[in-house]
């Protein structure tokens, strides 16, 4: 339950860093707003306070135009949870109930739907339904002021079972009807650039995404990936389609301009978008712990809000990881490039030096292993992890139960602890994974004068719960 007093006061800073962890309705107004709008701050008497913008739609509040609520960063409480509501509301963000339905979600998370619908409603005050329909309204706000799709495709591409179901969610939450909401951005005099979606992704401060740019592009495979200049560009493979998403950090939001094959893929790209620069973290939490701790302190102080890069497949991802065993970065780029020029899928329309999405498990599973460019042994490892990707024996999506998807993992042989911790921590978001046989943590611990051996380093890594993930990567920042 939210402390309605302390919400209060962080209402009154205009504290930045609490949007997207609740939402006030004025009463007086009718509409909800992010804890920093820059408007006057409502009488107390006058404010209620949510957890999520669904459950503010469902009292009736339409959503601010001035502060856009509904395009807050998320909150960072779902990435750290590892419970049934945490991995739903990451599914719900992926686009999964508007792709599945609600019975589609309650299958990947093994409860029932009524079991699914009881408890997100006790959680975050609304269910799946409210909770994606919330979503697509955030999504057709986006393709309305973005694109030129005809409405009626707009309806249909954010989710919508109806046109008329699309136009009286979009007058409830807006105020305004899906014309009107799109002649209103097209006279802010807007250029736009054919086949694009522009928008723009919040985030808290503060948010070291230069490192996060550096990371990608020392581990950028060609013909999928490039970070130009302060832009990070590659190709994706979506539930509809291929897209190319590129994301330049600003000062306080990232540029994200997406062009997809098809745009009901809006809400699963902005979802990975966001999973690869880590947007949703909370950097105060983090930096706090961290930052009072005798070894990370200096190194929290020197890059705040270090973000923890992560993918937009998981599946990719894991494939990667097996390709890096043993071999230097440069080396698993070389076999990864080679592996997208043979077996990639080109895209239609090609962006700068990203011209093709990686190979899915399934045609990477239907490869005669012994052509991978690999020793044997690796082979057949590639070979076994990605049958059970594409058979659907291991899931590596954002609903997944990490500590199950990590024990799949380790029964495919070839893959050890290293691997899974791996990809735990990049292709599932788990903020508190760490590495101590990782020889580059060797090397960084070695360097600040500390304990190398395993055992040593782990249980100096107990200290950083439940940000061992960021931990590691300050270590790493050390080399």
């Amino acid at each position: 339950m939210l402390d309605e007093e302390a919400c209060y006061r962080a209402v009154q800073g205009r504290d930045a860093r609490f949007d997207g962890v609740f939402y006030i309705g004025v009463t007086s107004t009718g509409i909800y707003c992010r804890p920093s709008c820059p408007a006057m701050t409502p009488k107390r008497a006058n404010i209620r306070f949510y957890r999520t913008a669904a459950e503010a739609h469902g009292a009736g509040f339409r959503a601010c135009r001035r502060c856009r609520p509904d395009a807050t960063p998320g909150s960072a409480e779902w990435n750290v949870r590892a419970d049934m509501v945490g991995r739903a509301m990451r599914l719900i963000a992926d686009g999964v109930v508007d792709r599945d339905g609600v019975a589609g979600l309650a299958c990947r998370l093994g409860y029932s739907e009524r079991q699914v619908h009881r408890t997100l409603v006790e959680e975050v005050g609304a269910g799946p339904l409210r909770l994606a329909r919330s979503q697509r309204a955030h999504t057709a706000r986006v393709l309305l002021e973005t694109t030129d799709l005809p409405v009626t495709e707009t309806a249909f591409a954010s989710g919508f079972a109806s046109i008329r179901q699309f136009n009286d969610t979009i007058r409830e939450v807006y105020a305004i009807t899906p014309s009107e909401l799109r002649g209103r951005a097209r006279r802010t005099g807007r250029d736009r650039v054919a086949g694009t979606i522009d928008l723009r992704l919040a985030y808290r401060q503060p948010a070291d995404l230069d490192g996060v740019l550096a990371f990608l592009a020392e581990r950028a495979v060609p013909g999928i990936e490039e970070v130009d200049g302060g832009t990070y560009r590659r190709g994706m493979t979506l539930p509809h389609g291929t897209g190319v998403a590129e994301l330049t950090p600003r000062d306080g939001w990232v540029q994200a301009t997406l062009r997809l094959a098809d745009p009901r893929d809006l809400t699963a790209a902005v979802a990975r978008c966001r999973r690869v620069l880590d947007l949703d973290a909370d950097p105060q939490a983090v930096d706090d712990l961290l930052g009072a701790d005798p070894v990370l302190g200096p190194l929290v102080a020197a890059y705040p809000g270090r973000r923890v890069p992560g993918t937009v497949d998981g599946d990719e991802l894991a494939v990667r990881a097996v390709l890096g065993q043993q071999i230097s970065v440069a080396a698993a780029r070389t076999v990864a490039g080679r592996l997208v020029a043979e077996h990639g899928k080109p895209l239609d329309a090609p962006v700068g030096t990203v011209t093709h999405a990686f190979p899915t498990a399934s045609v990477l599973a239907a490869v005669e292993p012994s052509t991978f460019p690999m020793p044997r042994s690796r082979q057949r490892t590639l070979h076994e992890l990605t049958t059970r990707l594409a058979d659907g024996g291991i899931r590596l999506d954002p609903g997944v139960d990490r500590d199950e998807a990590e024990r799949l993992l380790l029964d495919v042989p070839g893959i050890g602890p290293w691997t899974a911790r791996y990809v735990r921590m990049r292709a599932l978001a788990d903020p508190d994974v760490f590495l101590p046989t990782d020889l580059g943590v060797t090397h960084g611990l070695a360097g600040l004068g500390l304990p190398t051996r395993p055992r040593a380093v782990a249980e100096l890594a107990e200290n950083w719960r439940p940000w061992r993930s960021y931990a590691l990567l300050h270590v790493w920042s050390t080399l």
